[in-house]
């Protein structure tokens, strides 16, 4: 049996989007769990099971994990999806594949992120005997160097920690459709899952912010350029939203509208792969 997990919050607009792309592309029996704090209590008949949360995304996730491992069976599988994460493929394939060759774990890696290694919650497939026996979670904590030379963490940190004191290999599932419209945004990953990713600048984002003008030493220049390189950030800041929010709603459009054209207007296409670390 595949359990699907996701969690919407706020806004029902992914949720029929991502149970029709279910409907369509999975191929096994399936149920799904699912949350949807802040969103009309009505939509809760699009899941089979749907659980009450609070709480950041990654807890909710960890949250409904719980629920589901009360239930399942070792063999059974876990499938994580963002809210605004869908199959565009049948996944199985590719995750039996990986699964079959030693991997515990298959999941989107989002590298274009400055360099981020760590699985990722926008499409993840393991065991629900896996996650018990190690202990998974998606909080963030253990640390890696950006591309940039800063120390940062994220979501799925110490999920990539965990499996590496444990000797366990992993699928990562590459971005296999070109970054043209957005260095993260409007990602398909292995030729299986699509992730929509708007709603924040993230460190992919944040690498083409302008650089801040040197500050002199100096009792009056000095606070004015650190006063003008904040304002030439959040001048920065708005400009990239309103991009993002103006290319986000043409993707989505696209979308709602049916069909695989969207697809191939985004690049998309070719076969399924992954590689084992």
């Amino acid at each position: 049996m595949l359990h699907v997990a996701t969690s919407h919050l706020a806004s029902p607009r992914w949720i029929d989007i991502q149970a029709k792309a279910l409907r369509e592309h999975l191929d096994v029996p399936y149920t799904t769990w699912g949350s949807i704090p802040l969103i009309d209590p009505a939509y809760g008949d699009r899941f089979d099971r749907l659980i009450g949360q609070k709480g950041p995304e990654y807890a909710r996730l960890n949250h409904l994990a719980v629920e589901i491992c009360r239930e399942a069976a070792d063999e059974d599988l876990l499938m994580f999806l963002a809210p605004d994460a869908f199959p565009v493929a049948d996944p199985m394939p590719s995750v039996r594949a990986a699964l079959d060759g030693g991997a515990v774990l298959v999941a989107a890696r989002r590298s274009e992120n400055a360099g981020d290694p760590q699985p990722h919650p926008c499409f993840c497939v393991t065991s629900a005997g896996t996650w018990r026996r190690l202990g998974l979670d998606w909080s963030d904590g253990f640390p890696w160097t950006s591309s940039d030379g800063r120390r940062v963490t994220d979501v799925g940190a110490n999920v990539m920690r965990r499996l590496e004191l444990a000797g366990e290999r992993w699928t990562p599932l590459s971005r296999t459709n070109p970054a043209e419209r957005d260095p993260l945004m409007f990602a398909v990953y292995g030729d299986i899952v699509y992730h929509h990713g708007a709603g924040e600048l993230c460190r992919a984002h944040r690498l083409g912010a302008p650089r801040p003008l040197p500050v002199p030493r100096l009792p009056v220049a000095g606070p004015a350029v650190q006063r003008l390189n904040t304002e030439r950030m959040l001048m920065w800041e708005r400009l990239a939203y309103r991009r993002m929010g103006r290319l986000s709603e043409q993707v989505i459009g696209w979308i709602e509208a049916g069909g695989d054209g969207w697809l191939q207007r985004l690049g998309a296409g070719g076969v399924p792969r992954g590689e084992s670390r």
